[in-house]
Parts: C-alpha cells; sequence; structure tokens
C-alpha cells in the first residue's frame, strides 16, 4: 500500500492541482444529545477543509451577501485553501440546509432545504483555475456538473458524487456525465438504484460500463468498495466508538477531499495508490464525525492526522 511519503510522479504542478466545486451551505443540525444552529457546511465546504489537511485545494461555489462573514473566514484559515473561485451574489440567499439524526445516527431527516444560490446560474470557473489538473465535481445536477468539467479542458482526473434524485429525474444527463469523468462516488443505495444491483462489486463493474475508470461504493459503517478496471480494494470504516459519534453530516464529502487529496499529492491513479486513497478518505471522515460542521478536521494537526492514519492501517491490516 503507498503510504503518505509516496514518491511523486512525473505531473507537473499544474497537472496536480485539484479544484473541487460544490456547495457553500449554512446548516442547523440536532442530534440526540445536541444542536448546533446555522454552521458552516456544504458539500464544498466540507470536501475542502479535509483536501487542505494534504495538500492545496482551489474551491468553486456561491453564497448569497448573507453569508456569516465568520464562516469565510474558518475557510481562509485552513492551509491551503484558494477562494478565488468563492463567488458572492449580492441579494442572495446563501443555500441552508436543516437536518435531525435519529436515535441510531445512521438515519436522519431533512427538516428544510433553501436552495438560495443554488437554484440560479452556477459559479465561473475562474480563469486561473483552468489549468487545475484534478476535479472533484461534488453532488449536483448533471448538467451543471458537465458544464463545470467542460470549463477545466486540461484536466487529467476528474471524479463526481451524485445522488438519488439525479438518478429518478436526470437519469439520461447522469449517464453522460459518466462518460466524461474518470471515477464516481456514491454509497451502496444509490449505486443499487443507479444499476439495479445490490451487490456493490457487481453494481460497481456495472457503473464502469458508462465509462468511468473506476467507482467508490461508499458502505457506511461497513467501509467502502473500490471497483476498478484493473481489479476491487475494499477498506472497513474507521473503529469509532459510540461517543466519538457527534454529527456524520459532511463525513462522504470529508471522505472525498482525504481521497482526491492525497491522488493529487501522489500524482499517481493505480490501484494501490487508489486503496492508499480510500484509506486517507476513511480517516478524515473519522475526523469529521467527531464535531458539528467543519471544527475537528479545521483544528486536526499533521501530527494528529498522521497518528490516526497510522491507527487505521493497524487495525485495518493495510
Amino acid at each position: 500500500m503507498t503510504s503518505a511519503t509516496s514518491s511523486p510522479s512525473a505531473w507537473s504542478p499544474s497537472a496536480t492541482s485539484l479544484l473541487v466545486t460544490g456547495t457553500i451551505g449554512i446548516d442547523t443540525v440536532e442530534t440526540p444529545s445536541a444542536r448546533a444552529e446555522r454552521v458552516l457546511g456544504g458539500s464544498a465546504a466540507y470536501f475542502a477543509a479535509a483536501a487542505s489537511r494534504l495538500g492545496p485545494v482551489r474551491l468553486v461555489g456561491v453564497v448569497g451577501d448573507d453569508w456569516p462573514a465568520h464562516h469565510r473566514t474558518i475557510l481562509e484559515g485552513l492551509p491551503g485553501v484558494d477562494l478565488r473561485g468563492l463567488e458572492m451574489r449580492a441579494g442572495g440567499k446563501t443555500f441552508a440546509w436543516g437536518g435531525k439524526y435519529l436515535a441510531n445516527m445512521n438515519e436522519r431527516e431533512t427538516l428544510f432545504t433553501e436552495l438560495g444560490v443554488v437554484a440560479d446560474a452556477p459559479p465561473k470557473v475562474p480563469t486561473a483555475f483552468h489549468d487545475s489538473g484534478l476535479v472533484f465535481l461534488g453532488n449536483t445536477h448533471p448538467a451543471v456538473q458537465i458544464g463545470l468539467l467542460e470549463q477545466v479542458p486540461n484536466r487529467t482526473l476528474a471524479v463526481a458524487d451524485t445522488m438519488d434524485l439525479w438518478i429518478n429525474i436526470a437519469h439520461d444527463e447522469l449517464v453522460h456525465l459518466l462518460s466524461k469523468v474518470d471515477g464516481i462516488v456514491l454509497n451502496d443505495s444509490e449505486a443499487m438504484h443507479l444499476t439495479g444491483i445490490r451487490n456493490a462489486v457487481t453494481a460497481g463493474r456495472r457503473i464502469l460500463g458508462y465509462g468511468p475508470k473506476f467507482a467508490v461504493v461508499k458502505k457506511g459503517e461497513h467501509g467502502a468498495v473500490l471497483v476498478h478496471r484493473d481489479g476491487v480494494a475494499v477498506v472497513p470504516a474507521f473503529p469509532a466508538e459510540e461517543d466519538m459519534v457527534i454529527d456524520p453530516t459532511g463525513a462522504g464529502d470529508t471522505f472525498a477531499g482525504g481521497f482526491m487529496a492525497h491522488l493529487a499529492r501522489t500524482g499517481r491513479t493505480d490501484l494501490e495508490t487508489l486503496q492508499a486513497a480510500l484509506s486517507w478518505g476513511t480517516v478524515m471522515a473519522s475526523f469529521t464525525i467527531s464535531s458539528f460542521s467543519l471544527d475537528a478536521v479545521a483544528r486536526a494537526t499533521a501530527k494528529d492526522l498522521d497518528e490516526r492514519y497510522r491507527r487505521f492501517a493497524a487495525v485495518a491490516r493495510v
């Protein structure tokens, strides 16, 4: 398995520049034991927080002028996050989401979703970001993802996220997107919904038939499965104690952030490196669930990350 100190490849610095598109939001989260109101959230925010712990990341997103100033301060305080692609629209409302987790912390109900500026025209990728090599397309309508992807013509690797809603109402556009990307990240229920196949490995192989080189199927407390044209790799979930799980919001996005950031810093996408990237994604998600919002990921030190990675590698025997 490739370690955190993998030797760099021959990719140029611009070729390994990592760009993420997605939502920046204001979250209100209720768990069985606590509540957090109007905290920083959104897929791009969580992704960038995790990715920034391993290397630089370029963020493309849009907020309204009601976006709290201290939320920007949080993102600016993360090492290596380039916010030149973050657009603030005058008179607009920032995407907002509210959710309530049930007692088992695996299920939640959405209390409200206010799309705000997300329902308007998507943000533009700045000219300075057009040379980005690695692109992660956070969850949004597949047609929007394609439009953003086309603004990064020299990409070396593109990976997308999706959800059941788009499988239902934008199936053809999603299939078209899959023909344009190198990888897809989705959970096991989404993989089954897309393919009609319950088995994660078989569903992943079916997805590869649409065009990607690999599919990452997340299985929650059962870890994640990587289905690649060259083989299959599996990692378990991080062995978290019950009192460690404070808020699962954003765990999937930070998983993706850690995964993509490891690929960016190694400059490799072979099966062994992809498996190591799964492990880094798992480690990042383990920090996310231990606090509300980005708090735990943002305050984790390099020593904290390395120690947890070694702990996970020992438990997982990878």
